[in-house]
């Protein structure tokens, strides 16, 4: 595998990782991150949202670190240093969401080709969340699944949703899907969004680290979604409502001031599955993982227990 680039200099990027490229067979390239655990001989999978990249998880994969597992994390196409757009950089893009299994199949090739323990839990966020379910539907082989803010949905104002359904249904057919969503464009949410009167987490500090990452090093910085993602998300979100089974025993969090997902339908899919344990938690926003510290302490509180750590 040749050696992709690893900002260690970020705060709160572990020491020990190594990234690589791996090409998907479309020929788009990906940046896989592994980090080597402890006395644990299982790795975890950490499958991001949209927007994010691999040194944003550095926190949570010390986390995970310091209990003995090895770690994985992904930068999917169109964002992070993976390949983007050719022409729009800035612009979040699928052709179809399918194309993201392929990043999942490298994912776990590189995992395979470094020596590293066989994957056995899986943690997404958000857009990782559809990624994750599609590909337990296609037989990811792990024990364990924790779903932060899974968009199984798509959270859009009462007033916005007659516009987004248009854009949605005919963008494509009038060639707009490589363009921007209304109101959006190439500047990423946190460097535009103050962070009073931000949708991702009620912590200061923690808003303030975020944009220090993109301070530093800009090219991980990602955009507003095209129209051609909206819609392909939009049609992935329904047919995994329609098929998804239960799948094996799930830990699905959800703040109560979620407002990019729906939380309705996290509702909805969660009361249909017996095997799952619905965490709602009081006061917390988007980015869970990235909440005040009592919202973290209360997410690794339930994660140990649920993996038995």
């Amino acid at each position: 595998m040749n050696t992709a680039p690893l900002y260690t200099d970020l705060e709160g990027v572990p020491e020990g990782g190594k990234a690589y490229w791996r090409r998907c067979s479309d020929n788009t390239r990906v940046r896989v991150a592994l980090w080597r655990g402890g006395d644990k001989n299982e790795t975890v999978l950490i499958f991001p949202g949209r927007t994010e990249y691999i040194e944003k998880y550095g926190p949570t994969v010390q986390e995970f670190l310091n209990r003995g597992y090895s770690v994985a994390v992904i930068d999917w196409r169109g964002q992070g240093l993976s390949d983007r757009h050719p022409k729009r950089p800035q612009m979040g893009w699928v052709q179809d969401f399918a194309d993201y299994q392929q990043d999942v199949k490298q994912m776990l090739g590189a995992v395979a080709d470094a020596g590293f323990p066989k994957p056995t839990v899986l943690l997404t966020h958000s857009m990782g969340g559809a990624i994750g379910l599609r590909a337990l539907l296609n037989q990811l082989d792990v024990k364990k699944t924790i779903f932060s803010a899974p968009m199984w949905g798509i959270y859009v104002e009462p007033k916005l949703r007659f516009v987004a359904s248009m854009v949605s249904k005919f963008s494509r057919t009038f060639g707009f899907g490589a363009r921007y969503i209304p109101s959006a464009g190439p500047a990423n949410y946190v460097e535009k969004q103050p962070f009073k009167g931000n949708l991702l987490t009620n912590d200061a500090a923690t808003y303030e680290w975020m944009q220090s990452h993109l301070a530093q090093h800009p090219v991980l910085g990602l955009g507003g979604p095209s129209c051609n993602w909206y819609n392909r998300a939009v049609c992935e979100c329904c047919d995994l409502r329609k098929h998804a089974p239960a799948p094996h025993e799930t830990l699905v969090f959800l703040g109560t001031k979620e407002a990019i997902v729906d939380a309705e339908v996290i509702h909805e899919l969660m009361a249909s599955w017996s095997n799952g344990k619905l965490v709602e938690i009081e006061g917390a926003q988007h980015e869970i993982l990235m909440e005040e510290p009592h919202v973290r302490k209360k997410f690794w509180d339930e994660v140990d227990s649920y993996l038995g750590d």
